[in-house]
């Protein structure tokens, strides 16, 4: 009974101390919090990936970039995952985009995009540059947010005038 005791508690000591413990909590929750504001910006526009989605992207990448980093895996290992990480991503970026070929109009790239930037900050995240991933998260809502003004000449987000009013 020992030895399944033994091996029970092997499985579940990848935290060895408060302090690593902590490291990890502070990164990953990062990284889902900073999900969570490029999500809430594709939700509040009403685009298909949303919060829940951004947030799963960075949590994921986060995990991906940290768990090699805990096992003490080399440089060029934790450079592999991050590659196959950026690849992966693409396909899931994908899914947003969509082309209406009556309109000849090509639609979500955008929200695929945002997809991408939270790998990116995920990733970021995972890999303890805290300040980088806010950095990134700020310049993208502001992107996401302010120059769709500009784009085409219109604002996507202006109040249309009332009927017969001025």
């Amino acid at each position: 009974m020992n030895d399944v005791w033994t091996a029970i508690v092997d499985n579940f000591s990848d935290l060895p101390s408060a302090a690593v413990a902590a490291k990890a909590v502070v990164r990953l929750l990062l990284a889902a919090m900073l999900g969570a504001a490029l999500g809430y910006e594709r939700e509040h526009r009403h685009q298909r990936a949303g919060m829940r989605t951004h947030m799963l992207i960075c949590l994921g990448s986060a995990t991906f970039t940290l768990v090699p980093q805990m096992a003490h895996m080399s440089d060029d290992a934790v450079s592999r995952v991050i590659q196959g990480l950026v690849a992966g991503i693409g396909f899931l970026g994908a899914g947003p985009i969509l082309k209406l070929e009556q309109r000849m109009e090509v639609k979500g790239l955008t929200t695929a995009a945002s997809i991408w930037v939270a790998a990116a900050v995920g990733v970021t995240s995972g890999l303890g540059r805290g300040m980088m991933a806010i950095l990134t998260t700020v310049l993208a809502l502001v992107i996401l947010e302010f120059l769709p003004q500009f784009e085409h000449g219109k604002d996507d987000r202006s109040v249309q005038p009332a009927p017969g009013g001025a």
